[in-house]
């Protein structure tokens, strides 16, 4: 720019008339929206953030490519309300849950199982967690589920030694550890669990059911259709990140795992914290929910004033003799028990000889999400709703239309001939 062009530049600023200041409470109105909307808004930013590492380069990329990004002025000065780690209740993702008393000869169990009932002659999907874990393992998938398919009921059962389900001896004592977690027995937990849910809701029969269930889950569901022990109400099993192979050979690394992780938290916060960072669970959302009911509040010290550490509520190290049990002899299992099959696995190279062979006979759907850790079903909610989802909707009994006998209509037509009744027929359909 010349001297000229900035004199005259000057010149026309000065005779502009001042710019009106802003008024006092300016700050403070967008303040108060900020207050409102801040606590919705921090908590998506913190699990967009952490649900998806990608997404940072990607969105990077567009806006170098795409130019200056405007920011909302509405947010400009929020200030977040409220702690993207606090825990959300199960009643966000299950409409009841229930303490099904179950008396045998030697022990009472109490399973606790969390549900939402069908409706309209809906399926029932029967889920099943791994060790370690807890019916809301599955409580963000089963959001997305009742979303697909609104009539379908959802059954999350709680294995013994995990969540909420008690098992007692004859005197009315609880029984502590080691449980007897024999895959025999977990798979009656499970069966006994669904048949009990029938007569609390008062069914005349089962519903149509889809077995669900991750890692040491699935080979209980896959034991439960193998056995028969809920008759031709099954339609299929889906299995989630488990084949017998890998699974043995990661039973290895299992202590290992185990003393690397922390024995206890301080709070519920640092628990979904450790999870989320430790990359054990991939989505805050679903962290938030499921790791809470994986912990309990260890009884406090008279001589110390901080409140009591949050320990895990089952003891993984003391299952060890029953790991060979849970998973020697799935594949064999799996391929053979009736009922359609799914297998969904977070890479291919959990695949073992017998599920190779098998799939390439095409015994069994086969779903990889690479982009997933261990826990598909929470880390990836949305999508592998959607494919159980498909699955069912393959299987469902309901929706096959069989021709009809050719002695019916032999029937039919000899009494058509003798009434002189034409058979109310299609053109093109006639004997």
């Amino acid at each position: 720019m010349s001297e000229l062009q900035r004199s005259f530049a000057k010149a026309k600023l000065a005779g502009l008339p001042p710019e009106a200041p802003l008024p006092p409470d300016a700050f403070l109105e967008e303040d108060e929206y900020a207050e409102e909307q801040g606590d919705a808004k921090s908590h998506s930013l913190y699990e967009s953030a952490q649900d998806d590492d990608s997404s940072s380069a990607s969105s990077a990329s567009t806006a170098s490519s795409t130019g200056t990004i405007k920011p909302n002025r509405k947010h400009l000065f929020a200030r977040p309300t409220g702690n993207p780690l606090d825990p959300l209740p199960w009643t966000d993702y299950f409409a009841q849950e229930y303490y099904l008393e179950n008396a045998r000869p030697d022990e009472v169990v109490i399973h606790h199982v969390y549900l939402t009932p069908p409706v309209n002659k809906g399926p029932l999907f029967v889920l099943q967690h791994g060790a370690g874990s807890s019916g809301l393992s599955f409580a963000v998938f089963a959001k997305e589920l009742s979303k697909a398919l609104p009539d379908a009921g959802i059954m999350s059962v709680e294995a013994r030694g995990h969540g909420e389900t008690v098992v007692k001896s004859i005197n009315g004592n609880i029984k502590g550890e080691p449980y007897d977690l024999s895959i025999d027995l977990l798979s009656s937990d499970l069966s006994d669990a669904v048949k009990l849910g029938q007569a609390k809701l008062g069914w005349t029969r089962l519903p149509d059911i889809v077995l669900v269930g991750h890692s040491l889950g699935g080979s209980i569901v896959t034991h439960v259709a193998s056995s028969g022990a809920l008759g031709t109400a099954v339609l299929g099993y889906a299995v989630l990140d488990v084949v017998e192979g890998s699974a043995m050979d990661a039973l290895q690394q299992m202590n290992q795992y185990l003393a690397t992780r922390p024995k206890s938290f301080q709070s519920l916060t640092s628990a979904i914290d450790w999870h989320i960072r430790s990359r054990t669970l991939r989505n805050s959302l679903s962290a938030r929910v499921s790791v809470p009911s994986l912990l309990y509040q260890g009884p406090k010290s008279p001589s110390c004033s901080d409140n009591p550490p949050w320990l895990w509520r089952t003891d993984l190290s003391v299952t060890e003799r029953y790991w060979p049990n849970w998973f020697t002899g799935l594949s064999k299992k799996f391929l053979e028990a009736k009922g359609g099959k799914l297998l969904i696995l977070a890479g291919t190279d959990r695949l073992d000889k017998d599920l190779m062979i098998g799939q390439m006979q095409g015994k069994y759907q086969l779903q990889v999400f690479p982009e997933s850790g261990h826990f598909v079903q929470e880390d990836q909610p949305a999508k592998t709703a959607l494919i159980v989802q498909d699955f069912y909707r393959r299987n469902d009994r309901s929706a096959l239309v069989l021709p009809p006998k050719v002695g019916d209509l032999l029937q039919e037509s000899r009494t058509a001939h003798k009434t002189g009744i034409p058979l109310d027929r299609p053109e093109g359909d006639k004997l």
